[in-house]
């Protein structure tokens, strides 16, 4: 069974360093056997030394080769002559073999006769005239070619993904980098291991149904819907349920990303687009999933600043020929992912492409319980665990941050030496993802303890005063991450907010700052968060919702992404001055308004302070014991159904 599954278990893979090395040492051997590279370099003669060896007849044999070069090979005799000492032993000791001296002849012709003579006298015993290739000198001067060509393959191969695949080798860079997960074996994902999300799963079933029987369909002379595109907040599942509708459909799955598609050759990201569609078409019925598209189906024509000919509008140019190119019987389906719908090509967008978009929004609170129910099953845990408890405590979280969640709170539980992880755990595990890293090791001196105390004992207050705010999980003067202390909040999940609703929140962001005034009557520079989140809100109220009244019902906001290329603002400059003006205005009048609560409170402000200095982290038990229940609290402690 394990041959089956895999038949080349002990593969050899060749690094393609080692092909380089082994034809560089081919090129040094020829060289060296060649006499490129001869470690017994002969010694040089002149014609008088050659005529005085040649009538001694201390010279066995000369060759010449191409009439110009004689190498000249001594005698046992002449070896044993002190003037040849130097010629007589190689670099290892050894009787040198010659040849022992080279020289240029001059006259070919004058010199044969020489040698002839020579031979006739008895005075040398053999010559010869040979052509000679220098194959030494040539293989030397093709090797920086060679090297350079070799450097150029290597930079070509990382640049085209490495061994990855089809385009590890230059030749094949225009192929596809789709990952494909086989039906049968790779692909386990169901739609039971996606928690929550009901309306996208509902909505992209149909798409399943397609796959398993297009013929129900096709018979009443609808056509398979050929792509459908998954918009929603980076964490929220997307790719996860694409994998699903590849595990409920039991079809080929070619996964791949946007950036896949993007090369610095011209023309390989259309190619590659090109070879992922015909295996899929090969392969058919098949999903074809590409994650982050909006690496390439980004809007033509926008901050285009390469010229006429961009890669990436080359890419995008033939994807949408691709996607209008299948026949309605090809039974391959594109799905894709982005959290930049905005920014995407209206071309891609049409029905025909993506016939559909299918909106994955973060989970609300039924659906985080059903999240946390899917990361809580391999952890060790105590009994009777309240997972409704955990999705109130996680409102914003998305699927990811609550995986995150989960695991962040084995870790804590291990660390502190339990055996299973327990309400505290994951409690401490918000905490550390919201506000960060326990700090415990920061100096803070007694006065700077008081005004965070003071700080942070202002929003309290004024959040438990006012019927709209968040109400007070807790607050803490530990410092974590950037943050000197932090006041925890479970707001209400709205679907609409209302002004009154948004002025409360800012308000209750704003005192923090006003409880510095009102107790110290001078403020310091920690509020800078507050002030970001409160010019966020009052901007967006301005010049976003058309809930000023004398800006009136106009909004500035762009839902196409296109105003962020324009230089210019949509607004006059006596308008911009207005909108000034009221965010101001507003700023400012919800910052009196949280004075004047807490000039009304100072005393329970005090107070607050004074506990919160005392212990460090004070919950919503501390605050009902010095204010009182709060009379809003209306769905605070409803059981989740």
């Amino acid at each position: 069974m394990a041959k089956e599954n895999n038949p080349n278990p002990n593969k050899f893979k060749v690094s393609p360093w080692l092909i380089y090395t082994a034809i560089l040492l081919i090129f040094l051997f020829i060289s060296f056997i060649t006499g490129g590279s001869n470690l017994n370099e002969p010694g040089q003669l002149t014609s008088s030394k050659f005529n005085d060896y040649l009538e001694k007849g201390q010279i066995e044999k000369v060759i010449v080769y191409n009439k110009t070069e004689a190498e000249v090979f001594l005698n046992a005799a002449a070896m044993k002559d002190a003037a040849h000492k130097k010629v007589s032993k190689d670099v290892f000791d050894r009787p040198n073999k010659g040849p022992h001296y080279t020289f240029d002849i001059g006259n070919d012709q004058i010199f044969q006769n020489k040698l002839e003579k020579a031979v006739a006298e008895g005075k040398l015993k053999d010559f010869n005239f040979l052509p000679k290739n220098n194959w030494s000198d040539i293989l030397i001067s093709l090797l920086p070619i060679i090297i350079i060509i070799a450097v150029w393959i290597f930079i070509m191969r990382k640049m085209s993904g490495g061994g990855a695949g089809g385009g590890g080798q230059i030749f094949n860079i225009g192929k596809s980098k789709a990952k494909l997960f086989d039906e049968k074996t790779d692909i386990k994902t169901t739609f039971k291991d996606v928690a929550g999300l009901e309306g996208a799963k509902e909505e992209i079933q149909e798409i399943v149904e397609f796959l398993k029987n297009p013929e129900k369909y096709t018979n009443l002379g609808g056509k398979i819907p050929k792509g459908a595109l998954l918009v929603g907040p980076p964490g929220t599942g997307k790719t996860l349920l694409a994998k699903a509708v590849a595990g409920e459909a039991q079809v080929p799955f070619f996964s791949l990303s946007g950036s896949d598609f993007v090369e610095m050759f011209v023309g390989v990201g259309a190619s590659r687009v090109r070879d992922l569609f015909k295996q899929a078409k090969e392969k058919s019925p098949a999903i074809i999933f590409i994650d982050e598209i909006d690496a390439v189906g980004r809007a033509r024509g926008k901050s285009n600043m390469s010229g006429g000919n961009d890669e990436r509008e080359n890419t995008l140019n033939q994807l949408l020929t691709e996607m209008d190119g299948f026949g309605t019987n090809s039974n391959v389906i594109v799905l894709a992912a982005t959290n930049r719908a905005d920014v995407l090509d209206k071309a891609l967008m049409r029905a025909g492409r993506f016939d559909r978009q299918i909106f994955v929004d973060l989970p609300d609170i039924r659906e985080r319980a059903e999240i946390f129910k899917v990361h809580l099953a391999p952890l060790k845990k105590v009994e009777g665990l309240d997972t409704d408890f955990l999705a109130k405590q996680t409102p914003g979280f998305s699927g990811a941050d609550i995986a995150n969640v989960c695991n962040e709170a084995a870790l804590i539980a291990a660390r502190n030496n339990k055996t299973a992880v327990d309400k505290q755990d994951f409690l401490d595990a918000v905490d550390r993802i919201v506000g960060g890293l326990e700090k415990k090791n920061k100096i803070v001196t007694p006065d700077e303890k008081r005004a965070i105390a003071i700080h942070e004992a202002g929003h309290a207050t004024v959040s438990w005063m006012l019927e709209h705010a968040a109400p007070l999980i807790k607050v803490t003067i530990v410092p974590r991450g950037q943050s000197l202390g932090a006041a925890w909040y479970l707001p209400e999940e709205r679907l609409i907010v209302r002004p009154d609703q948004m002025l409360d929140e800012m308000c209750a962001t704003m005192g923090g700052r006003a409880a510095e005034k009102v107790t110290f009557n001078r403020i310091s520079t920690g509020a800078l968060s507050d002030l970001e989140k409160v010019t966020k809100q009052a901007r967006a109220m301005v010049t976003i919702y058309g809930l000023n009244e004398k800006i009136g019902n106009v909004t500035y906001y762009d839902s196409t992404g296109q105003s962020e290329y324009n230089l210019s603002k949509p607004y006059s400059e006596e308008t911009a001055r207005v909108i000034d003006e009221e965010i101001s205005l507003l700023i400012e009048s919800q910052y009196q308004r949280a004075i004047q609560i807490l000039e009304e409170n100072k005393d329970k402000l005090d107070q607050l302070a004074n506990i919160l200095i005392e212990k460090e982290v004070i919950f919503k038990d501390d605050l009902e014991a010095i204010f009182g229940k709060r009379t809003f609290d209306k769905n605070l402690e409803e059981v989740v159904s």
